[in-house]
């Protein structure tokens, strides 16, 4: 069914006879549809986490059940090639380095935000589902890039993205116990991005969007969901240990940045680093 569905999407239909608002509509329809499919494996952890009953299916604690539904998910991608096993390799980096932030952020001596029910599968206070949900944002972004033929005009050198990548993972701990430099890192990746560019084919032209636009864009999207985990209480801050209020908008400047952590590695897979030309 997926296949039949990416043929279909990669095959429009005849759009020359449309006129010019009708044929906008199409594309902007285009688009959000492939979207929809780059997010396949994000859905599924999402739909899962807002669908299982906080008591749990059958007996089984809720984040148990989450667990075994995101293996079950990425098995299936695997089984039908929907994802390589070059991708779930970066994928599997997603999930580690999410994991070690999260054991990081809910011990108790830093306390950011907790898990509040119990579960078999809790590690250092940490149910292991939790780093599928990184691991679904660097799914989007390889899927993404297969949706929409993307390309990267005028990346900067690698080796200054990585280097700015490391210092952005690494201010989520530094942060508790020297400065924190955030905004003087937002500050150094608009300029390292300042001249790259993604183009994309949401129908059957080329569009082009500024690569700091789309780090915030799918930072912003983050943010969104990260406030629906909180409201079914999968998880929760302290300034919503009472009840439920809305996460910090702060945050979205954390995910924008994770997100650009996260591109660093994902154009490191070598079918994705041959659509990218580096600034000269």
């Amino acid at each position: 069914m997926i296949r039949a569905i990416d043929r279909y999407l990669s095959n429009p239909p005849e759009i020359s006879g449309l006129g010019r608002g009708r044929r906008h509509a199409l594309e902007l329809l285009w688009f959000g549809l492939k979207e929809a499919r780059a997010c396949l494996f994000a859905l599924i952890v999402f739909g899962a986490v807002v669908l299982m009953p906080r008591g749990g299916p059958f007996g089984l604690p809720r984040y148990d059940a989450l667990l075994v539904v995101v293996l079950l998910a990425q098995a299936w991608m695997l089984w039908a090639r929907i994802e390589t096993w070059d991708e779930l390799k970066a994928i599997a980096i997603f999930h580690a380095l999410g994991f070690a932030l999260e054991a990081f952020k809910v011990s108790a001596a830093i306390g950011s935000w907790r898990y509040p029910d119990a579960a078999h599968t809790k590690l250092l206070g940490v149910p292991l589902f939790t780093g599928f949900m990184y691991a679904a944002v660097g799914s989007y972004m390889i899927q993404a890039w297969r949706q929409f033929d993307l390309r990267i005009e005028r990346h900067p050198p690698y080796w200054m993205s990585g280097i700015v990548s490391v210092l952005i993972y690494a201010n989520f701990f530094t942060h508790h116990y020297i400065d924190d430099y955030r905004l003087p890192l937002a500050a150094l990746t608009l300029g390292l991005y300042s001249r790259c560019v993604v183009v994309f084919r949401p129908l059957d032209r080329e569009r082009r969007m500024p690569m700091v636009l789309a780090f915030v864009l799918i930072g912003f999207f983050l943010w969104l969901a990260e406030n629906i985990g909180t409201l079914f209480k999968v998880w929760q801050y302290p300034h919503q240990f009472g009840a439920w209020s809305t996460v910090h908008l702060g945050k979205w400047g954390a995910w924008s940045l994770l997100v650009i952590m996260t591109f660093s590695i994902v154009i490191q897979l070598k079918h994705i680093k041959a659509t990218v030309q580096l600034h000269a």
